[in-house]
């Protein structure tokens, strides 16, 4: 990992000994992955955080688990056996307090007893059955599994010293679920950076404080090394004392004590304390803790692999640190200033810092941003700004960072020296894949066999009618490229939102029946002829049928996946007034909901948006339009939101769990159902042309995100380094909306149609 000592000097963590710091006896990088993989399985598990089950875990941990480990421990040596999840998570749990476990195991069982190092899954599927085997021997009258009552009244807890430490882990579930976490290359980082804190704990105690904070990736490995105790024990038992000062997770720190944890760690090493990924893992007092803004989740399983338009997103986070050489003039540079700007996808962006607000005693953060791995790397460029009798700005210097070149470097950072006076470090988290952006942009009117009407494509058939009508959306992803064709059809022969031929000078097309008005969707972008005049791609991979025509204030469609979605509403036809109900009668393991507005994780943060959020959308209501789909299981009984959609923009947000065809079907199923009940075209589907779209690398979809940590705000574009559906219509209709509001201005052929005739089809 490169380093900078004396300020401009060049070290390497690497150099550590394990005499200057500890001899790890074990693969941390191994047991942390697992430790990531347990921790998450836990939190997916709701039934494992209600206290009667803790308890009666506590009480199996106790009683059962503790006396069958010490009897299969032979030694230093433990047999491959593993308890049942519950069992587990209180063994986890309760190791990470060092001297509370090894006083319980000393007074019970007169040693220390370890842990099996188990890594692989076959292996702990082979240690989990070894274990059942055991305890149904053992424990006859006792079940394997943990069966008490979730929601029980008055549980006896039988161990307060072990519930309490139960209770403090519970900030796990939520700090090592990213899901960089798991990927070798930050491991093997955070192993190092690990080495050297340590190195610092052993050298240099915490310096006056109390405790020395440490760093989420740093934490990460601390917690790791401590749940293999005899292990952790013998690594660590020339500074165990020591050891003590590091603050734990549940610990609130003195922001003193993490800015001396800063201070220590530049001296010595000469880098930044924190890096991308691994920030101070703490809730600071007198300092407010704000969520990143973008949802990071493990992704096991994409289920949109089998579309091949689809090209999945990844993305990573990034920080910038800078630091000054003590010896420049700060009266010379207080004109200068750092501009940050991606290399692609978001040229327009511009982050503007004085350099005067920097520091030469210490690395300070200049930006932190989630950015696509297309973006391709960050620009760093050094301005000043014209004096009184010149304006404008002039470039000093320029440096560019490639993320490949990150993921080269050890310890995925880079320091670059921007000039003589002004140094940045750049850091990185190993890309991961990221939820899918969808939008729906119009595009022009298709016969039956998925051509645009038009003169050209006549020519082309030798003047062979085109049959049929159907209005069409291009479904376009965060880069601009086209994944889908949605189309509005009848499921009749000769027609669909209207029925019926055209010739010239022949008859006029005529509306179909509401049960005739079917979706289609094609996966593919169109094959252009001339122009912008194409034809739809062939392959059909999802449909929705109306199920009956609208009464008593409900519809109902069938769609392809197997799914029927029921739309109500009241006589006011309000957004309030509409109920969306997915079911699907063949899926038996679990249930889907779709929630009105943003929630779960979609919902908009609590701190002050009033100085970024579009005035326009403060007085509207933010939540109509938007729907959230959750699903449950018997594992996850409270829901996991999969997707985020707003029928009347329609974009959509959805993990890649979540099929991309189902959340397209739902969204113009509802949009074309509103707009007939409303009688009003409130998603602009009688724009049959396309809109202009945003120029390609200029302000690219989702591509940058900037957290939103107090001292990096504010920065220009705000509403577009935001989160989506923060501002939903600023972000997506900002470039479209002249011409959204020009939009009966366009030339419509006869033969596509009139306005009248699609508001027949559409609004009656």
């Amino acid at each position: 990992m490169a380093i900078i000592r004396d300020g401009f000097g060049i070290g390497s963590l690497s150099e550590i000994s394990d005499e200057e710091s500890i001899r790890v006896s074990i693969d941390l990088v191994a047991v942390a992955r697992k430790n990531v993989r347990f921790i998450r399985n836990v939190a997916e598990n709701d039934w494992l955080h209600h206290t009667p089950t803790i308890v009666e875990a506590i009480r199996r941990y106790e009683e059962l688990w503790m006396p069958l480990i010490s009897d299969c421990t032979v030694g230093s040596k433990v047999h491959t056996v593993l308890p049942p999840i519950d069992v587990e998570w209180i063994w986890f749990c309760h190791t990470l307090n060092p001297a509370s476990y090894r006083h319980f195991c000393e007074s019970r069982f007169s040693t220390l007893i370890g842990k099996p190092a188990i890594f692989d899954h076959e292996n702990e599927e082979y240690a989990l059955n070894r274990c059942r085997e055991i305890w149904i021997r053992r424990y006859p009258l006792e079940p394997f599994e943990n069966e008490s009552d979730p929601y029980a009244d008055d549980p006896v807890i039988t161990n307060e010293d072990i519930l309490g430490q139960v209770i403090k882990q519970r900030y796990l579930r939520t700090e090592f679920l990213k899901p960089y976490m798991s990927e070798v290359v930050y491991l093997l980082t955070a192993r190092q950076r690990y080495k050297g804190f340590v190195h610092l704990l052993r050298n240099k105690g915490a310096d006056g404080c109390s405790h020395l904070v440490p760093t989420s990736d740093v934490l990460l490995m601390w917690l790791s090394h401590q749940s293999y105790p005899t292990i952790y024990a013998e690594d660590v038992k020339e500074i165990e004392v020591k050891m003590e000062k590091v603050a734990r997770v549940w610990e609130k720190a003195k922001e003193e004590e993490a800015e001396a944890a800063k201070k220590l760690w530049e001296n010595d090493f000469g880098q930044p304390y924190e890096r991308a990924g691994g920030g101070v893992a703490l809730e600071v007092e007198g300092v407010v803790s704000v969520k990143p803004p973008l949802y990071w989740d493990f992704c096991d399983v994409d289920v949109n692999s089998i579309y091949k338009s689809m090209i999945p997103r990844f993305s990573l986070e990034v920080s910038v640190f800078l630091k000054l050489n003590p010896k420049f003039n700060n009266e010379e540079m207080t004109h200068e200033f750092l501009r940050i700007r991606m290399l692609r996808s978001h040229k327009e962006l511009k982050i503007d810092k004085a350099i005067s607000q920097f520091s030469s005693d210490i690395w300070q953060k200049a930006c932190h941003l989630y950015c696509e791995f297309g973006t391709r790397g960050v620009l760093l460029e050094l301005l000043s700004r014209g004096g009184r009798f010149f304006k404008g700005s002039s470039s000093r210097a320029t440096t560019a960072v490639l993320w490949t070149d990150l993921l080269r470097s050890p310890g995925l950072m880079l320091a670059r020296e921007i000039s003589q006076n002004v140094r940045a470090v750049t850091s990185i988290t190993p890309p991961v894949q990221g939820p899918y952006l969808l939008k729906c942009v119009p595009d022009r009117v298709t016969d039956d066999s998925g051509a645009m009407i038009s003169d050209e494509i006549l020519r082309m058939n030798r003047y062979q009618p085109q049959v049929g009508r159907w209005l069409s959306r291009t479904v376009l992803d965060h880069a601009g490229r086209e994944c889908f064709v949605v189309r509005i059809r009848s499921c009749s022969v000769n027609g669909s939102i209207a029925g019926g031929i055209w010739r010239r000078g022949g008859e006029a097309p005529a509306i179909v029946k509401w049960q005739e008005r079917i979706l289609e969707i094609r996966e593919g972008s169109w094959s252009y002829v001339a122009g912008s005049i194409g034809v739809a791609p062939e392959k059909v991979v999802g449909k929705a049928a109306p199920k009956e025509e609208s009464e008593d204030r409900k519809a109902s469609w069938y769609l392809s996946t197997g799914d029927e979605l029921t739309i109500q509403w009241d006589s006011s036809a309000s957004a309030a007034g509409f109920s969306f109900d997915l079911t699907n009668p063949a899926s038996c393991n679990s249930s889907v909901k779709l929630l009105k507005g943003r929630k779960l994780q979609y919902h908009l943060p609590k701190f002050d948006l009033s100085s970024i959020s579009n005035k326009q959308e403060e007085e509207e209501d933010h939540e109509e339009g938007f729907l959230t789909l959750v699903r449950f299981t018997e594992e996850n009984p409270t829901g996991r939101a999969t997707a985020l959609f707003n029928w009347k923009l329609l974009l959509l947000e959805l993990m890649p769990e979540e099929d991309a065809v189902l959340a397209l079907l739902l969204c113009i199923s509802i949009l074309r159902t509103v707009s007939e009940i409303r009688k009003e075209d409130v998603g602009n589907l009688l724009i049959r042309r396309r809109l202009r779209e945003p120029q390609l690398g200029v302000r690219d979809w989702g591509s940058v995100l900037l957290h939103p940590s107090p001292g990096l705000l504010p920065v220009s574009s705000i509403p577009y380094v935001q989160p989506w559906y923060w501002n939903a219509k600023t972000v997506i209709t900002s470039d479209n909306e002249s011409h959204t509001m020009r939009q009966p201005g366009f030339s419509y052929s006869p033969a596509e149609g009139g306005d009248n005739l699609y508001k027949r089809g559409i609004l009656t």
